[in-house]
């Protein structure tokens, strides 16, 4: 690789660092053709941009990207790595818990989460377990709503009694 591709490989990744608020690094050394390709297809089907990338140049990406603190995510850069960028923050933690039940790899190195970075392959079941942006606007939404469906039906369960003892008053007389 040249100077010139180098520094437009690293220009790539810094703009891509920078659009991004959630990347997952795993290792896939040791991986078949067929299996790649078989997990590149699943990453494609659930809308994860998956490649490998060169480590020294993705430091170097990580270092010029400014706002951003990757903590620890710069130590784990050894060996094969491949980096999987998504909206939703839990998508590739599942597809790499899913895609082990069959095979031992990927294993994860770490996670970049909304300015929260997750080291090592322990921390699976806890990016599995998160919450996606639209789950957790559900749950504000249906917990705003249930005082208000509260309200409504109190009203509603107060207002037929009251209109029930109208109606036996009213046929008294």
């Amino acid at each position: 690789m040249t100077k010139q591709e180098k520094a437009q490989y690293i220009d790539n990744l810094v703009q891509e660092l920078t659009d991004s608020n959630v990347f997952y690094l795993a290792d896939t050394s040791g991986l078949t053709v067929d299996v790649v390709n078989s997990l590149r297809r699943r990453c494609f089907q659930s809308n994860i941009k998956m490649r490998v990338v060169k480590n020294t140049l993705l430091v170097k990406a990580m270092d010029r990207v400014e706002g951003k603190n990757y903590g620890d995510l710069k130590t784990i850069l050894a060996g094969a790595t491949s980096i999987m960028f998504c909206e939703v923050s839990n998508a590739p933690a599942k597809l790499i818990q899913d895609f082990r039940k069959k095979n031992d790899k990927p294993i994860l190195k770490g996670a970049y989460i909304h300015e929260a970075t997750f080291v090592g392959d322990n921390q699976l079941d806890t990016l599995v377990s998160l919450k996606s942006r639209e789950e957790l606007i559900g749950e504000i939404i249906g917990l705003l709503q249930s005082p208000a469906k509260n309200v409504v039906s109190g009203l509603t369960g107060a207002g037929s009694k009251i209109a029930g003892i109208l109606k036996t008053l009213g046929e008294r007389n």
